[in-house]
């Protein structure tokens, strides 16, 4: 008896759970299009209104094909055979809204989805997805006029080589003789001075803003944030001297020398997400007659304490993601302000560490800077 009565609850159980995953299947809207991130003429991967995702794999020859950990949650999606030896699957669950990082695990190796571009990150080139979100609006292509992104070589003396940086200059820089002011803005950890154009769409966030005249224009200048190469959950042995010696004796002087800048503190910001965030607030705090303003988005926050015997910046903005620790970013601004800082903070609503929180946090500092 009390065997039967076992195999009935596992029947239960598992017809429950097969009933469960038959309804939420048909909760999915077929209303699926290919990725906006997609590779020319392909398909997949596809996206819904609801924030899922559908993968279309050709291995014929696996036995297993999983997009990476992760992305749909519970160890991420697995993929199901077909009939003409593709692979499909569906996420579990809808995604955040904004762009993602992904790979594809085919019998145990990684690789990336042929069917979309890729983007740096986790210190390899991933694929990439676009999940559509409400407020897209702010960062999409629209008939404004268009700033440059421009890649330049920049001399290191102190690495021995020449090192890379993008510089964005707004509308109209390249007809004018007026001068601007700069913003330094740095990647994550894993990624490299193409993110915050790529991934991150900075430049069409700033060209919309100066189109709407919410902005004054201003130069963003990007560039790769490691001098030590540092593995993951090997960041405390990091080293910011050698990055702070590129940052602020060869690559600013070389800025101030080759473009229209206003060469002085109180027209330079420096911000960064995540690790770019630890390097803002160290170099920040170490030449604090560099830069006026500061930003740390999912970077850590600032305390009124950090600023003994030193000038206070002319803004601090801190921002996170509402999945990441919001009240440490809030009480930290409520903090500065109440101890005379002029601080901001912000909480992206429905997202984590990722793009779209950092893409909303550059919509909401923006305006801040320069005034």
């Amino acid at each position: 008896m009390k065997n039967f009565l076992k195999i009935t609850l596992l029947a239960t159980a598992i017809l429950s759970s097969i009933n469960f995953s038959q309804a939420q299947q048909s909760t999915i809207k077929e209303d699926f299009k290919p990725s906006v991130l997609n590779q020319p003429q392909q398909e997949y991967p596809m996206v819904n209104s609801q924030g899922y995702a559908r993968f279309k794999i050709v291995a014929p020859a696996a036995d297993s094909v999983r997009v990476s950990l992760g992305l749909g949650g519970r160890g991420g999606t697995k993929l199901a055979k077909t009939e003409d030896g593709s692979w499909m699957g569906t996420t579990e669950g809808p995604l955040d809204e904004g762009f993602h990082y992904y790979n594809v695990r085919i019998d145990g190796g990684k690789f990336n989805d042929p069917g979309t571009l890729n983007y740096y990150g986790s210190v390899r080139w991933e694929s990439g997805i676009e999940i559509p979100a409400q407020d897209e609006d702010f960062y999409a292509l629209k008939n404004v006029p268009h700033g440059n992104v421009q890649q330049i070589l920049f001399p290191s003396p102190s690495t021995g080589t020449s090192r890379r940086a993008f510089v964005y200059t707004p509308p109209g820089y390249e007809k004018g003789k007026g001068k601007y002011p700069v913003l330094y803005l740095q990647h994550g950890w894993g990624e490299d001075e193409t993110a915050w154009m790529s991934q991150g769409r900075a430049n069409l966030i700033i060209d919309n803003l100066i189109a709407e005249g919410k902005i004054k224009p201003f130069i963003i200048v990007n560039t790769y944030g490691m001098t030590n190469e540092v593995k993951w959950g090997k960041i405390r042995e990091f080293k910011i001297e050698p990055f702070q010696t590129v940052l602020v004796d060869e690559l600013i002087p070389f800025v101030d020398a080759n473009f229209r800048t206003i060469a002085k503190k109180e027209q330079r910001a420096m911000a960064g997400l995540s690790m770019g965030g630890m390097e803002t607030k160290t170099i920040t705090l170490n030449k604090p007659d560099v830069f006026a303003y500061y930003g740390l988005l999912s970077g850590g926050t600032y305390a009124s304490t950090d600023f003994k015997d030193k000038p206070q910046p002319k803004l601090i903005f801190l921002s996170c993601g509402s999945k990441e620790r919001p009240d440490g970013v809030r009480k930290a601004g409520e903090e500065l302000k109440t101890t005379g800082f002029n601080a901001v903070s912000y909480v992206s609503e429905g997202t984590a560490h990722e793009f779209q929180t950092w893409r909303r946090s550059l919509l909401q500092m923006a305006p801040l800077l320069f005034k």
